[in-house]
């Protein structure tokens, strides 16, 4: 299979950011890291590390922090530990599973390579960097682990995966519509504007795109609800709700598909 790989730089409010991505015909993916204060949040993929490392050439880093255990933000994990002896740290939940090497499905391992073992620390509820206290905010919902972290003194919050769209169409099979919605009401109590995303980007106003998320994820689960309610099969609901199929559905053999985005609201059934 032909990949078409590009990295593309840029800083914001004093976060510098390399962003990695993945085309294969109809299909493209991508994803951020960054690095502020003398810390990097997340390692980008495998497959992506030969685009990335001329930016890890040039950051300047104590630590690294991870969103969570996926194999696009844990990738160059192992590596940056042997390059240039980083700690990483994480959410506990995932730390063993990280010391083995990854098994995943072989689309996931096409797009962003298998990721090597690494070695990593419980984070705990907050950390240090050279100039600001941060809060360790659990998320979870795309993945049990998922983190956010928010810089204490800019404001600025780093999500993850927690939003990368405003308007969900399909999700991964492990994921939980209702946790989502849970950790972004959660996250909205807290004080911050600028935003970065892992694969959106930079976003201004970080609370009014959370925002705009939350309204749209709990008005389709009243929706997929009432469907429900009605006597519609998760198939039926699935057909209405989401007209659009999207290439990675197939790619993937179903693990990303919109009639996950059903079960999680309703449970499981036909």
């Amino acid at each position: 299979m032909f990949f078409k790989k590009i990295s593309e730089r840029n800083e914001m409010s004093g976060v510098r950011m390399v962003n990695g991505i993945i085309k294969f015909q109809a299909i493209q993916l991508n994803v951020h890291c960054f690095e502020v204060d003398g810390v990097l949040i997340d390692t980008g993929a495998k497959s992506l590390l030969n685009q990335f490392k001329p930016f890890f050439k040039e950051m300047d880093v104590d630590q690294i922090v991870l969103t969570h255990y996926h194999e696009d933000h844990s990738g160059g994990a192992q590596y940056l530990q042997n390059e240039y002896q980083l700690p990483v740290y994480m959410n506990e939940l995932k730390i063993q599973e990280c010391k083995e090497k990854a098994t995943y499905p072989f689309y996931r391992r096409a797009f962003w390579g298998r990721r090597p073992a690494f070695h990593a620390q419980a984070i705990g509820t907050t950390f240090e960097s050279r100039n600001a206290t941060w809060r360790v905010i659990e998320t979870p919902g795309h993945t049990q682990d998922h983190l956010a972290f928010l810089n204490t003194s800019t404001g600025q919050i780093f999500t993850g995966d927690l939003y990368v769209s405003p308007k969900t169409k399909l999700v991964l099979r492990e994921e939980s519509v209702p946790t989502i919605i849970s950790s972004i009401e959660n996250l909205l109590t807290y004080d911050f504007q600028e935003g970065f995303c892992n694969h959106a980007g930079y976003m201004k106003d970080a609370k009014k795109e959370l925002t705009k998320k939350l309204d749209y994820l709990c008005e389709l689960s009243e929706r997929i609800e009432s469907l429900r309610r009605e006597g519609r099969s998760v198939k039926e609901i699935n057909e209405k709700l989401f007209m659009k199929k999207y290439p990675i559905t197939r790619v993937s053999s179903g693990e990303w598909d919109s009639t996950h985005i059903v079960t999680s609201v309703i449970g499981k059934g036909n």
